[in-house]
């Protein structure tokens, strides 16, 4: 399948909720006040955040204004432009190689599933990859990882539990020098109960991967789960302000109606999303596309 047919498959109950309520609103013909009105709550209601609402309303009447638009049907195609617009907003760079992926985010949100899906990826391109398993306070994250670089075939670098994160990331920098790596991917710790100690270690990786690796793109993706909605904001600003996330990751939407935070989250940080999850498998982790994703929840 490709994207849109596996992207609209994952996002049924988000195109359930967003989408049925949307459907509602242009059912209408009239464009008037209370159509706006109606489509404000529409978005709102469907996780988007009263701001970003606000902003894609000013931006869907100038639409209108400037197409001079007079039926609810031609607005809707204008509403996903603005939408996609949104999506938009922030580029995606494309990979260079050699290249560092940090990927942060807190427990519990398939950070490690998805570096064990991106390890695949890239090895199915070809790319010489080193996972390097710096979440040295969890046991399980290690053997997790070990896990999908087993299933993948890819070279990890770990250590005990409890180890220094910031060594385990020095010697995967050496290991991927060594090996003539194409890709390094990092592991990181995402225990929120201790925020500074976390964010503190996190600032640490980030200076050995800038000191003693300069010659790599270096990206910073910060993975977050769907079904928590709006709380998703916060979490990247804790993260963004520790280390300038470049990337987001967008798990579990197969499993959430709350797609809509999407356009809030990138609205608010000015952040591209790199990837979605809409499923279990490794296929099912993919690159994202702005016009596919909003046709996908409303039709």
């Amino acid at each position: 399948m490709g994207f849109f047919t596996r992207l609209k498959e994952g996002m049924k109950k988000t195109n359930k909720s967003f989408g049925e309520k949307l459907k509602y609103v242009f059912t209408g013909n009239e464009i008037d006040e209370d159509f706006y009105d109606e489509l404000e709550f529409a978005l709102v209601s469907s996780d988007v955040g009263a701001s970003t609402a606000e902003e894609i309303l000013d931006s869907l009447k100038q639409k209108v204004k400037e197409t001079k638009t007079k039926t609810t049907d031609a607005c809707k195609k204008l509403l996903k432009q603005s939408l996609v617009e949104i999506l938009e907003q922030a580029e995606v760079t494309e990979f260079c190689y050699p290249c560092v992926i940090l990927v942060a985010g807190v427990n519990g949100v398939g950070k490690t599933t998805t570096i064990g899906k991106l390890a695949g990826k890239f090895d199915k391109m070809g790319k010489k990859v080193v996972l390097a398993a710096a979440d040295t306070f969890r046991a399980a994250a290690s053997e997790q990882l070990t896990e999908w670089a087993n299933r993948a075939k890819v070279k990890i670098v770990s250590s005990s539990e409890g180890a220094d994160p910031a060594s385990v990331v020095f010697d995967a920098i050496t290991s991927a020098k060594a090996r003539g790596a194409d890709v390094l991917i990092i592991d990181t710790a995402g225990r929120l109960h201790n925020k500074v100690n976390l964010m503190e270690e996190l600032k640490k990786i980030n200076r050995i991967v800038e000191k003693n690796y300069p010659e790599a793109q270096y990206h910073k993706l910060i993975v977050v789960d769907s079904t928590t909605g709006q709380n998703a904001l916060s979490q990247v600003e804790l993260f963004n302000k520790a280390i300038n996330i470049t990337d987001l990751a967008i798990t579990k939407l197969d499993g959430t109606s709350k797609g809509g935070f999407l356009f809030s989250l990138v609205n608010t940080y000015g952040l591209p999303v790199r990837y979605v999850g809409v499923g279990e498998t490794a296929d099912d982790l993919l690159e994202f596309n702005a016009t596919e994703f909003v046709d996908s929840i409303i039709e």
